[in-house]
Parts: C-alpha cells; sequence; structure tokens
C-alpha cells in the first residue's frame, strides 16, 4: 500500500469515528493533522494524546483518552499495513 493509500484510509477512518457524532460533517482539518501526525508517530498513547488535542483545540470539548487510544490502534494498524511491517 502506497502512502498516499494509506492517507485515504486513514482519512476514512477518522471520518467513520466521528467523535462528537454530528452529522452532515466532516473533520478534514482534524483529519489531515492526525493523519500528519500518524507519519512521525508509532506509540498508540502518544498518537491518542495529539488526537485528543486536535479535537479538543478545534472543538473546545473533550474526548476521553481511552477513545483517543483505540483509534490511534486503528490507524497505527493501517500505517503497518502500508508499511508491510505485521
Amino acid at each position: 500500500m502506497r502512502s498516499i493509500e494509506m492517507n485515504r484510509k486513514a482519512i476514512h477512518t477518522l471520518e467513520d469515528w466521528n467523535p462528537f457524532e454530528m452529522t452532515d460533517f466532516t473533520y478534514d482539518t482534524e483529519a489531515a493533522d492526525v493523519v500528519a501526525a500518524l507519519q512521525y508517530i508509532d506509540d498508540p498513547s502518544e498518537l491518542g494524546k495529539v488526537i485528543q488535542n486536535i479535537y479538543e483545540q478545534s472543538f473546545e470539548q473533550w474526548i476521553p483518552i481511552e477513545k483517543c487510544i483505540d483509534i490511534s490502534y486503528k490507524l497505527l494498524a493501517i500505517k503497518f499495513e502500508a508499511k508491510c511491517i505485521l
């Protein structure tokens, strides 16, 4: 899987996640920031904290770290699959 495909899959995963359960809304800016962080972070806890911070800054709402770490595992699985690390 190429980097572009990995990024698309990660963005789709984040859109499906929809942490604030908004209808007819996309998290384009936040997804782009998370995918950028995904490029250099391999630790699910660290990525979860970054995700939590990105969404909190945008929406001024807190997401429990457990939910952020759960999505970080899914994103890291996409990343490792793309790099054939599994």
